[in-house]
């Protein structure tokens, strides 16, 4: 049996993590669809779904699989191109949701990604929906001209939120335990603050230290 999944389709940031399993020879292995293909022609034109037709026979060639080997794949859209191909070229295939051991390495592939890419690890790790487009958007606008470039710009909803006017003002930070989402490290109480202000579904105000040069959160 073969599994096939994903992580990071909904994920504003980063690409999509493509991941299989083969039980036979207990193979895990992943892939990454780049986020220029998330762009808005690539998007436009389902590039990406290509993409993962690509990932998948080239993980078939690289491990030797057969392929009149029965294959799971996970029901999301991402997929959908691959699903025609499998039919197309007499694939035995079906529609499923993977769950287990190849869900939670994808999974792992894919929030490390993030991380690698600046994404806080508090973020990702200790939140319960780490990749919610409107949180993720706070972190985007805090660096905006070298994050924005992190983004599936293809999509309706950052078409619709991706380019807000922002208000800047200057202040003191008056509430202890904040973090500077530009550097990712903490800001002191009664320091001088940068703050950004911009409207999505709500208003949102984001604390920066006054002076931060740093361009990427520490991923370590």
């Amino acid at each position: 049996m073969i599994q096939i999944d994903d992580a990071g389709s909904g994920s504003l940031i980063g690409g999509t993590c493509i991941g299989i399993h083969y039980d036979k020879t207990k193979i895990v292995d992943f892939d990454f669809i780049p986020v220029e293909l998330f762009n808005q022609e690539n998007f436009k034109n389902k590039t990406y779904q290509k993409h993962v037709i690509k990932i998948v026979l080239n993980f078939f060639l690289k491990y030797s699989i057969p392929a009149d080997e029965p294959i799971e794949v996970c029901q999301g859209y991402i997929f959908d191109a691959l699903r025609d191909y499998f039919t197309q070229n007499k694939f035995i295939w079906k529609n499923t949701k993977i769950q287990g051991l190849l869900q939670n390495k994808v999974e792992k592939a894919f929030s490390d990604y993030t991380i690698s890419l600046g994404l806080p690890k508090n973020y990702v790790l200790f939140t319960k929906y780490p990749f919610h487009f409107h949180k993720l958007l706070r972190w985007v606008y805090a660096d905006y001209d070298v994050r924005k470039h992190l983004c599936k710009t293809g999509w309706k909803s950052w078409m619709k939120y991706g380019n807000l006017p922002v208000e800047t003002d200057y202040g003191f930070m008056d509430t202890p335990g904040y973090y500077c989402l530009k550097c990712g490290k903490k800001i002191n109480f009664k320091s001088p603050v940068k703050i950004l202000k911009f409207f999505s579904n709500r208003q949102n105000i984001l604390y920066l230290h006054k002076d931060c040069l740093s361009k990427t959160f520490p991923t370590s």
